[in-house]
């Protein structure tokens, strides 16, 4: 028997428990249109975006990471001890050879814990989901232990002032993996598109911003988008005959999920990856479709159709009903907190799972993924919810946990204006990398037990410590804005900012 009590092969692989990290501070996109001088709508219509994240000086891809793995901790009483691998999903690098993984680990190191496997995973917003693919493959692995894995994923996705910015956001999440649980991975249902191309990139290494060309970039993704979900019909529909006799040929589309949800650097760009899709279960003449629109576009080539406007134009009306039902209820996390790289899809997961009023409402359902990390890396798969006699880790307590994150989310956050956040993102682009550096901006903004950044020595190392202070949130919206000012002030008086 293994340390965790199991004694055959572990099944049922999947998510067991999650902890959400959501910056305190955030912009309205609205007030971002009126202070850039550009057409109302640009980016709450045009990108789909509510509000964008923002991060203090305070915070770092590793207080984000500490913050949330010690939050699993606490809110599901598992144990450093009782975990033997941790994977860690980013592409906001602090250290070129230093992994955040080891950061991390002195969360374990403190117990007698040192026994952990895995290391970073880095590819632009693809590194959270490979970090998950080691986490389940290490747990179906002749080398696993019996104990669980931790999956840790985040990024602060900050850009260069102009048209890319409102695309910007951040956030981190943590996963606790193992067998019997309420979120499973498909076995066998995954499918993977990999190539070589300069879409999104950041090869300066002393600047915090990356290299983008939106138009190539979009093809991109709807080139992986399309290579990914017909494979993963085949390969599925493959298993699936394996098991039954009775399969037909188009029994793997869009109306078999529940949820459909995508990696996603701004809301808009998933209305159109739906219809994309929907497209491809037309030219598949799936059961679902009406023939009226079989037959409309059965001369359509799925390639050459990539760059027809008005195509997708008639697409996105034709599949607006699918997109309302299966993407929409899981972008809330993103329309109002912006890209977090790395944790977005997983963050339209969450928001999914808490969209519906019962947990009874999810269980035997399906919900299609869809990761892609520019450069390129791609997957799909799917997930499926069920009902677990184990008391500890339910689907119940995953919604309670995402539940919270909302509530922190829609009451307890802070507004601040758009021009006091190009100087928050200029102060964090001088001071990146700095050595020795002390953040100095309002500390107030942090929840209870929020780890931060304390300084930066002068060889680079640096130290974090946990915020004790208190939690009303009424009182700080009241006074942040305010020391955000004033500490802007002092900043200019003493010369420190240009």
């Amino acid at each position: 028997m293994n340390g965790n009590g199991y004694t055959n092969h572990p099944t049922s692989v999947g998510i067991l428990a999650c902890e959400l990290y959501i910056p305190s501070l955030y912009v309205e996109q609205s007030s971002l249109e009126t202070y850039d001088n550009v057409s109302k709508g640009k980016y709450t219509i045009g990108l789909g975006q509510q509000r964008i994240a923002i991060c203090s000086d305070h915070e770092d891809i590793c207080s984000l990471c500490l913050t949330v793995l010690s939050r699993l901790f606490e809110q599901t009483g598992v144990h450093p001890q009782q975990i033997g691998r941790l994977d860690v999903g980013t592409e906001t690098l602090v250290d070129k050879a230093k992994s955040i993984k080891t950061v991390l680990m002195q969360l374990f190191t403190e117990h007698g814990n040192t026994a952990v496997e895995g290391v970073d995973n880095i590819n632009a917003c693809y590194g959270g989901t490979a970090a998950i693919f080691n986490a389940i493959h290490w747990i179906e692995s002749s080398y696993w232990d019996g104990r669980y894995a931790v999956v840790v994923m985040g990024d602060i996705a900050v850009y260069a002032k102009g048209n890319a910015r409102p695309t910007g956001g951040a956030g981190a999440c943590a996963l606790l993996i193992g067998p019997n649980a309420p979120i499973v991975f498909e076995p066998g249902c995954r499918s993977t598109y990999m190539t070589h191309v300069y879409d999104f990139y950041k090869p300066d290494l002393s600047s915090p911003y990356p290299v983008v060309d939106g138009h190539l970039s979009v093809q991109c993704y709807t080139s992986a988008l399309d290579t990914c979900y017909g494979q993963y019909c085949t390969k599925t529909q493959m298993n699936s005959e394996s098991h039954s006799k009775t399969s037909s040929s188009d029994d793997v589309n869009l109306s078999t999920f529940a949820g459909i949800v995508f990696h996603t650097p701004y809301v808009k760009l998933t209305q159109k990856s739906l219809a994309r899709l929907f497209f491809n279960d037309i030219l598949r003449a799936c059961s679902y479709i009406p023939s009226s629109l079989i037959e409309k576009y059965k001369n359509y080539d799925i390639h050459s159709s990539a760059n027809d406007k008005e195509l997708e134009r008639d697409l996105i009306e034709q599949s607006r009903e699918l997109y309302e039902q299966k993407t929409l209820p899981g972008l809330y996390f993103s329309q109002n907190m912006g890209n977090m790289y790395t944790p977005s899809l997983y963050y339209s997961l969450f928001s999914f799972l808490s969209s519906l009023s019962s947990e009874d409402q999810l269980y035997g359902q399906r919900i299609l993924l869809f990761s892609y990390g520019s450069g390129l890396a791609s997957s799909m798969y799917s997930v499926v919810c069920r009902k677990v006699h184990d008391t500890r880790f339910t689907l119940e307590q995953i919604r309670k946990s995402i539940q919270r994150a909302r509530h922190i989310l829609d009451k307890e956050r802070i507004e601040i204006a758009p021009e006091l956040m190009d100087k928050l993102l200029l102060e964090r682009e001088k001071n990146d990398h700095k050595a020795p550096f002390t953040p100095a901006q309002p500390n107030e903004i942090f929840k209870s037990g929020n780890m931060y950044l304390k300084s930066v020595d002068k060889n680079y190392r640096r130290f974090y410590e946990k915020f004790l202070g208190e939690d009303d949130s009424t009182a700080k919206k009241e006074t942040i804005q305010q020391l955000y000012n004033d500490y802007f002030q002092t900043q200019q008086i003493n010369g420190d900012t240009h």
